[in-house]
């Protein structure tokens, strides 16, 4: 079953993200103006639809920490301006590079129809489920991206822009490319390199970098074969005692032979790995261009075990969910009782106490696997990763619907840079910063089945039911409403005339009396002060 839809989803294309392909010509990076025409009106960004409009972009003057003492010298530093100033800034429930797609949790021709998918483990979906997920990301693995491509040079490599360096790549490959680029190290001239940096780990924008970062791979596997309720299943690895899902059944089994590989019965033993080789990129200060190298390489339960000694547990992941404070200064894997270096993995999982020597919860799963899963710029390269990414974003999802933080909860200043609350993230066009997923799920537009019924009911989802019947029934309440008021009136007037008629006749003959004697006055008479 597998096999067929593999076969059948080879005919279809899609498009995907990084530098899109109208904003990669010599033209487009002189101008520094990524602001492509939206194929409906044919304007610029939708213009004419109302859909968004080009802008210059906003960087944020936020100071940054110590960590990374430059400036000017990496393309990623107050991204995208090294490369755009101008970019689309989408209206309403718009979104994308030219305001074509809807904003994550919205859907229909106009964007306005609100919807929520609900992400599911992955040992609960059905066998068609299973396999559609299976078959999607083998076809994205070889489906080259039609609206994007990856950078293999510098901004300096390509002379200021003149000489564009772009090139096709697979949408899976394309996810796999971004997650190194975020994460690789700054070419300093001369072979060498400045390792502590890092746009997606080790700071506060591990969490909503991530979370992003899997909904926009989600959002394009959906789109790449047309089938808008897909949606990732994670893995709930707590209290694991191996890897339940490394069978040929879900994501490979362990070769027969070589147990660093992956079954050949395995469909992701055929694939080929990218953006592995860190020190040889860094040595000839080159990008990872794409090109294939090597099998996945997978050993679970055989890493190093004075650094993990053993997959997490719950108790260890309901610790983490007790801490109060979300980040904590230096913003770094030094810091202590911070919920998100803690469920990263850089501190301890029972005393919150940063201890870069071991490695827990998130850190823990990728080390566990022993291999490609266990260095940074190239663990997307195992589909693993996806399941793995999709249980830690709903731990961080949990910790938001208990603490229910305020924005000022994420720093602002002095974290490492690119992980400031207004910072763009590197490397996504279109834009986003990440305070912008410091929310919950729900309004993103998606959800966890075993956290559905933690979230207490909103005061508009209880008087729905109400205000649903009440606007079904409302002609008959307003027909009502008015022959209430005319009786009302027309009762009023006819008290009103009678009173008037007995207050004459009584007047003509007690006239001359007072209405209450002195006596009565002293008895009944209360003032209000």
């Amino acid at each position: 079953m597998s096999l067929l839809l593999i076969c059948l989803l080879s005919f279809f294309k899609l498009s995907l993200q990084q530098f899109p392909r109208p904003c990669t010509s010599a033209d487009a990076l002189i101008k520094k103006e990524c602001c492509p025409v939206w194929n409906g009106d044919g304007s610029s960004c939708g213009k004419l639809s109302g859909r968004g409009s080009c802008q210059d972009i906003l960087i944020t003057e936020a100071v940054n920490g110590p960590q990374f003492p430059f400036s000017g010298v990496d393309d990623r530093e107050n991204w995208p301006s090294v490369f755009y100033n101008r970019t689309c800034q989408c209206n309403k429930n718009f979104m994308g590079f030219s305001c074509a797609d809807c904003k994550f949790g919205f859907t229909g021709p106009n964007c306005t129809e609100q919807r929520l998918l609900i992400r599911k483990d992955i040992f609960s979906l059905t066998t068609t489920e299973k396999n559609k997920f299976l078959a999607y990301i083998n076809l994205a693995k070889y489906t080259i991206s039609q609206d994007y491509q990856i950078a293999t040079g510098t901004y300096a490599q390509m002379n200021n822009g003149s000489n564009p360096m772009f090139k096709d790549i697979t949408v899976y490959d394309l996810f796999v490319w971004m997650h190194y680029y975020t994460s690789k190290d700054a070419f300093l001239g001369k072979s060498n390199v400045w390792t502590d940096i890092d746009f997606a780990h080790e700071g506060p924008g591990f969490l909503t970098w991530h979370r992003a970062f899997m909904l926009l791979w989600e959002s394009e596997l959906r789109k790449m074969v047309h089938d808008d309720n897909f949606t990732i299943p994670y893995w709930d690895w707590r209290d694991s005692e191996r890897c339940d899902i490394c069978t040929d059944e879900y994501m490979g089994g362990r070769h027969s032979t070589n147990p660093n590989l992956l079954s050949p019965a395995s469909v992701f033993a055929a694939w080929q790995v990218i953006c592995t080789r860190s020190e040889e990129y860094n040595s000839r200060e080159v990008l990872c261009n794409g090109v294939p190298e090597g099998p996945i390489q997978r050993n679970p339960g055989n890493q190093d075990k004075e650094r993990t000694p053993k997959l997490p547990i719950s108790a260890e992941v309901e610790f983490c969910l007790t801490l109060t404070n979300y980040e904590m200064p230096p913003f770094d894997k030094l810091a202590n009782f911070s919920f998100r270096n803690t469920l990263e993995g850089f501190a301890n999982p029972n005393d919150a106490i940063s201890n870069t020597s071991q490695s827990g919860l998130h850190n823990a799963l990728h080390i566990y696997m022993n291999g490609t899963m266990s260095k940074v710029g190239g663990s997307a390269n195992d589909p693993v990763f996806l399941l793995h990414h999709a249980f830690v974003d709903s731990i961080y999802e949990q910790w938001l619907r208990r603490h229910v933080p305020l924005w000022t909860a994420f720093p602002a200043t002095n974290t490492p840079i690119g992980h400031s609350s207004d910072y763009y993230m590197v490397p996504f066009i279109p834009i986003y910063r990440h305070i912008d997923f410091f929310i919950s799920t729900r309004e993103l537009g998606y959800d966890y089945d075993y956290l559905i019924e933690s979230v207490p009911p909103s005061i508009q989802e209880i008087l729905s039911p109400y205000l649903q019947e009440a606007q079904r029934i409302w002609p008959w309440l307003l027909s009502a409403a008015v022959v209430g008021c005319l009786v009302t009136t027309l009762f009023k007037c006819a008290v009103t005339q009678a009173c008037q008629k007995k207050k004459k006749k009584q007047g003509s003959i007690f006239e001359r009396q007072p209405l209450l004697s002195d006596d009565e006055y002293q008895s009944t008479y209360q003032t209000a002060m």
